[in-house]
């Protein structure tokens, strides 16, 4: 019997198929129009701490209470990304990356690749898509979400969001598709003493 890096045939097809059932996995089940990002992104505007207000849960950012998101650019088409939260368990979360410009017309559109051992060890698979699809005028609050509508953060430069700019932004991800029943929301996570 022929071995393939010490795995036999049977050995092979499982790994096969244990492939094929988590792409499976990752293909969403429903198929959306679309999705519209923001016209236009001026980076050197958009650069700087955002704070999350509310995400739909994922497993990247388990445990994870209320993070923040800093931008920084370091070219026209790259923004280095420093992603940090406390934890439930009162440690702290950092996560590092970049971020690549992938419509240079908008900025609108961006790839996020994270610098740990999954994304070294899976690349093509550990890229994430970071689309801006609201942005208000004076640059305190975003809307970041992917065309399967699988990820979605609502940003804000505070750590707070008014109410009814809450329900604004919220309304308008649903409208756009996302299950925004399924939010997570937070309130500012207390500075210790």
């Amino acid at each position: 019997m022929a071995r393939w890096g010490g795995v036999g045939s049977l050995g092979r097809l499982t790994l096969a198929a244990l492939a094929a059932l988590g792409l499976a996995g990752c293909t969403p089940s429903h198929s959306y129009p679309p999705l519209e990002t923001v016209p236009h992104v001026d980076l050197t505007r958009y650069q700087g701490r955002w704070y999350e207000i509310a995400r739909l849960p994922m497993w990247f950012q388990r445990g994870c209470l209320q993070s923040e998101a800093n931008y920084e650019i370091l070219d026209p088409r790259t923004v280095a990304v420093t992603n940090s939260c406390p934890t439930e368990d009162g440690g702290r979360k950092v996560a590092t990356g970049r971020a690549t410009v992938l419509d240079p017309q908008t900025n609108a559109k961006l790839e996020v690749v994270f610098d740990n051992w999954f994304s070294r060890l899976f690349p093509s698979v550990a890229k994430g898509d970071y689309w801006i699809i609201y942005l208000d005028r004076d640059y305190t609050v975003a809307v970041v979400g992917q065309p399967s509508r699988a990820y979605l953060w609502v940003l804000s430069r505070t750590p707070t969001l008014d109410e009814a700019r809450y329900r604004e932004v919220i309304a308008l991800a649903e409208r756009l598709g996302f299950p925004t029943g399924e939010l997570v929301r937070f309130a500012p996570t207390p500075a210790p003493p």
